[in-house]
């Protein structure tokens, strides 16, 4: 039988984009040769080799609207002139160059909702901005029968809104090693965020929870467009002896980061839709390593900590509040002992093992 040409498009660079990684390597596996196209930036560091293909768009501008406009320019016409059987446009931003070469060359265009694109926090607060990624999604969803996301209450929203039936293929990784001490670790208890330093995440009250908190440290693993301002808030609170700023990490490099911690930080703005129906990957990278977390009491969190009390639900971002919560767990060994224990049973149901079954019968299912 032969094997079904896939490509699939996002704006970011490939190094870290664990999601795509999974995906990918699941889809070669099971009859597929995926080629992955992304973007290549300046201090991009060499791809490492896979099991599918990899390709990176290099722009003259690298943000704002020339940018986006440019990268689509260049992935519609990348798209026109390669062979693909199927096309798999990743979020708003790649969609339109994966549907409108679709159209053009009569293949299968598939949309993938990583997260509410029209109501990240970014597009929310410009109103034109907003307009422009409604009528691209009103321009594309309608028309594409093939579309999945990554949690429920997503799924919910698009097929209401646009009328076509989603899927749902939550964002987990794989099963990891279990070496857990359940006990509440000794020593300098660590507090881990590892994500984006991007508007919204509650990284600025995180920072400021410090203050109230002894004998931890607070580490932050990645970068963002807060970056720099997050290090001077920081420095201008004295708190650079609590919070650590870690970088970009790989995955095989946070692998070994995340199971030092003994709190992970899951925490987000309730500013938009797309933060408040989300379901972060890194919740499930907290649970696959037996730590428990620090929530949202927001839908999706809602729901599975009430089947698997794997960590707490916060509902404010207020500094205190968040350093109140921290130190109660802290002084509580039975109930972090619990958590961690809900963790381990959580992580067998939530692993990518599982769930990419859902993908392979997604894909089978495109005729």
């Amino acid at each position: 039988m032969k094997q079904k040409k896939i490509i699939l498009t996002v704006i970011n660079d490939l190094t870290y984009d664990q999601r795509m990684q999974r995906i990918c390597t699941c889809l070669a596996a099971n009859g597929y040769t995926p080629l992955l196209v992304g973007r290549r930036l300046k201090n991009s560091k060499p791809l490492s080799k896979k099991t599918y293909q990899q390709k990176r768009i290099r722009c003259i501008f690298n943000k704002g609207k020339l940018f986006y406009l440019e990268y689509n320019i260049r992935l519609f016409f990348y798209l026109l002139f390669k062979k693909y059987d199927l096309v798999c446009g990743i979020d708003l931003d790649t969609i339109l160059p994966a549907f409108w070469t679709s159209k053009i060359k009569g293949k299968i265009c598939i949309y993938d909702a990583h997260e509410y694109f029209s109501e990240v926090p970014e597009v929310v607060s410009r109103p034109k901005v907003k307009r422009f990624w409604e009528w691209v999604a009103q321009h594309t969803i309608p028309k594409i029968p093939n579309c999945y996301t990554v949690c429920e209450s997503l799924a919910e929203v698009f097929e209401s809104r646009y009328g076509t039936p989603f899927e749902v293929i939550r964002n987990v990784p794989f099963t990891k090693p279990k070496q857990i001490d359940l006990h509440p670790k000794e020593g300098k208890k660590i507090i881990l965020y590892q994500g984006a330093l991007n508007e919204g995440r509650g990284i600025e009250s995180s920072i400021l929870a410090m203050q109230y908190i002894e004998d931890m440290e607070l580490w932050l693993v990645g970068e963002g467009d807060l970056s720099s301002i997050l290090r001077a808030l920081a420095k201008e609170n004295n708190l650079s002896n609590k919070v650590k700023f870690l970088g970009y990490k790989k995955p095989n490099e946070l692998d070994k980061i995340t199971p030092k911690a003994w709190l992970g930080l899951n925490l987000l703005e309730n500013k938009s839709l797309n933060y408040y129906y989300s379901l972060a990957n890194k919740f499930f990278d907290y649970i696959q390593f037996g730590i428990p977390s620090l929530n949202m009491n927001f839908p999706e969190y809602q729901k599975i900590i009430s089947d698997f009390p794997v960590g707490l639900l916060l509902n404010t971002l207020d500094p205190k509040e968040i350093a109140d919560l921290i130190n109660h767990l802290a002084n509580d060994e039975k109930q972090y002992t619990e958590l961690q224990n809900e963790c381990i049973s959580a992580a067998t149901h939530f692993n990518w093992e599982k769930e990419q079954q859902k993908l392979i019968r997604f894909y089978k299912k495109i005729k």
